[in-house]
Order: structure tokens, then sequence, then C-alpha cells
């Protein structure tokens, strides 16, 4: 039991400092950028090649980790240079050495979150670990980093957001080099088994989670500026985010029972509409009374994507291509999609304001539908973790 909970609290603290950087750069890092005489359509762009970045670190780093079969010496070193990359940002001005930097840093950091999730559900297996109660320390981060940041930050100097996120990236440094050194050996059997990341119910599964994550662009990338046009204050901003991510917490701290009961596919479908919803609301009002009582299907159009897109991959890859499926994962469905919609999301904004939200209700839509054919790749599926979708 002493074991069991050491390595519960390991794996929180990871995502406790991981998401203490999300939670600072999500909603405040484009008015760093904006400091910096960075247009929205310039600060879309940077966004998306950050996003755009995983699409060729991920599947390569998630390659290299299940050939060398550990999973702590790989963070620990992306954590380094994601925060040296950071640490750049202060001297240098203009787009061209912006972009490049924003591309070493977006990497290294994106990388990490599959190989960490790929870990901690192998240790979910191994030990018996709920994955949402773990993860849901990394959600209450994000609440204290953007709410405290909505108070501080918005009204602060922009070099304070800047400070700030790189004090965070040095704390998940540290929570790197206290990660499990879980190893997994692959089958010596001669032969190769990625034609499962190829698989028609695979592909189907990334077109689905892109589809419902990349519902969420306008959001991430303007939501902070739309509302502070609007004329709300940093307060009830900061407090906006939060609310969404304490939602988010409660999935996931009861989620394990639904994904039992539901499978990871309803999961996704309730995602779907959610999403009509919340994006509809959002392109209709910037009273904050009305955003409120949306900001709470947060736990539904992101907290079921990711519970469903977790379980999908610990019941349908094996285990030594687990972190090859979650790195292909986030290299399509939190890189190159979202990446493409970002590089639409300043001109949409730019063009459309609020109405851009309108766009992202169809995307859920979409997802929505895909979501109800979605069917479990065949004769792959982990010898503990065999339920329906």
């Amino acid at each position: 039991m002493n074991d069991r909970l050491s390595l519960s609290l390991r794996l929180s603290f990871f995502y406790c400092a991981i998401f203490t950087v999300i939670g600072i750069q999500l909603p405040f890092w484009p008015l760093y950028l904006s400091d910096k005489g960075l247009d929205p359509t310039a600060i879309g762009l940077l966004l998306a090649c950050a996003y755009l970045a995983k699409i060729i670190s991920n599947p390569v780093i998630g390659h290299h980790v299940d050939r060398r079969g550990d999973r702590r010496r790989p963070l620990l070193l992306l954590a380094m240079i994601s925060s040296l990359a950071l640490a750049l940002f202060a001297p240098f001005q203009g787009f061209p050495l912006l972009l490049i930097i924003t591309l070493i840093h977006g990497g290294a950091f994106s990388a990490m979150m599959p190989l960490a999730d790929s870990l901690t559900m192998l240790c979910s297996v191994s030990h018996r670990l709920d994955y949402g109660r773990v993860r849901l320390w990394g959600s209450l981060s994000f609440i204290a980093a953007s709410g405290i940041g909505g108070l501080t930050l918005v009204e602060a100097a922009p070099s304070a957001i800047f400070w700030s996120l790189l004090c965070a990236q040095l704390l998940l440094v540290g929570s790197c080099a206290l990660l499990p050194d879980l190893r997994i050996s692959a089958p010596d059997d001669g032969k190769d088994h990625p034609p499962f990341l190829r698989s028609r119910p695979f592909i189907m599964f990334l077109t689905t989670t892109s589809c419902l994550q990349v519902s969420h662009v306008i959001y991430y990338a303007f939501a902070t500026l739309h509302w502070r046009a609007a004329g709300l204050s940093g307060g009830i901003i900061g407090a906006l985010w939060g609310e969404g991510v304490i939602a988010e917490v409660a999935l996931f701290a009861f989620g394990g029972g639904l994904v039992l009961r539901l499978g990871p596919r309803w999961l996704m479908v309730a995602a779907g509409a959610a999403g009509i919803l919340r994006w509809s609301v959002l392109a209709a009002s910037t009273d904050p009374w009305i955003l409120a009582s949306v900001q709470m299907l947060h736990a539904l159009t992101f907290g079921a994507t990711h519970l469903g897109a977790m379980h999908f991959i610990n019941r349908s890859a094996p285990p030594h291509l687990s972190a090859r499926a979650q790195s292909t994962y986030s290299s399509v469905t939190v890189g190159l999609a979202p990446g493409l919609g970002m590089l639409a999301a300043g001109p949409l904004y730019q063009n459309l304001g609020g109405e851009a939200f309108l766009l992202m209700s169809g995307l859920a839509a979409i997802g929505l539908g895909l979501a109800l054919n979605l069917r479990n790749p065949a004769g792959h599926l982990n010898g503990t973790n065999q339920h329906s979708l």
C-alpha cells in the first residue's frame, strides 16, 4: 500500500507541475506575445506552430521511448530542453526568432504528456491506480494557476507572465526526476506490431477525437482576449477558466465508474453533444452569468474526450506500443488537427469575432456523429482491460 501511495504521489506531482505550466501558458501567453508586438494572426500562427511541432516530435520520440522501454529519463531530458527554450523568449524579439524558439519549446514540451499518460496508464494496470484520480491533480493545478494568474498576471507587467512560466517549467524538471522508472520490454517474437496504429478503427478514433478537440481552438486562443474586449475583469476571466476545470476534476474523480458503465465511445458522444451547446452559447453572449452556466460543460467537451481517449488506447494498444499509441494520438489529435485549426483561428476571430465559435459547434457535431460509429480494434485488447467501447 505504501508503494502504491508513493507511486500515486509521484505521478500526481508531475501532473501538478506540467499543468501549472499549462495553466499559465494557455490563458495568458497570448497577452505576453501581444506585448511583443504581434497581431492576432501572428499570435495564432505561433500557437499553431506549437501544436504542429507535435507532428514530428511526438511520433519520433514515442518510437524511441518504446524501443528503450523506459519513461523517466526521456521525460527529464524533455523538461530540461523545454525550459531552456522558454528562457530564450526573454532576450529575443521578432516573429522569425520567436517561431524557431516556439518550435523547439513546443516539440519538447508537447512530447511529455503522451509519455506521462503512457506511464500512468501502465501503472494503473500494474498497481491498480485510478488514472482519473491521478490526473485530476493536474486539473486542480490548472485551476490554481489560471485563477491566480487571472487576479495577478492580466493586470501586471507582461514580463510577469514569462517569469511565472519559467518558474513553473523548473518545477516540472524537478517532478520528472521523481517519476517511477517503469520499463516495458517489447515481445521477443521477431514481429513488428505497428499495423495496429494504421488499423481502420484506430484511424476512426483519431478522426473522432480530432474533431472534438479542434472545436476548442477559438476558445483556447482568443477567449481571454474576447472576454477582456467585452469588459470582463481579469478576476472574472480567471474564474471562468477555472470553473470549467473544476467540473473536469469532478469527472476525473468519479469517471472510473462512468467508463465501466458507458465505455469510451459514449463518453465521446457526450462530449460532442456538449460542444454543440457550449460553443453556440459562447458565440451568442459575453454575459458572465451566461458564460458561467456553460463553462461547466468543459467537463464533457474536453474531460470526457480525454478520459474516453485514454481508456480507448489502454484497452486497445499492446503495452509495448503504448508510448507510440499515445504519441500518435497526441501528434494527430492534439497536434496536427488543432495546429491546422489554429492556423485558421486567427483570421476567423479577426473577421468574425465571437461568431467564430459557431464554426466550433459544427466541428463538435461532426465529432458526435463519428463517435456514434466508433468501434474497438479487434485482436489488440490488453488482457486485463477487455471491456466494450
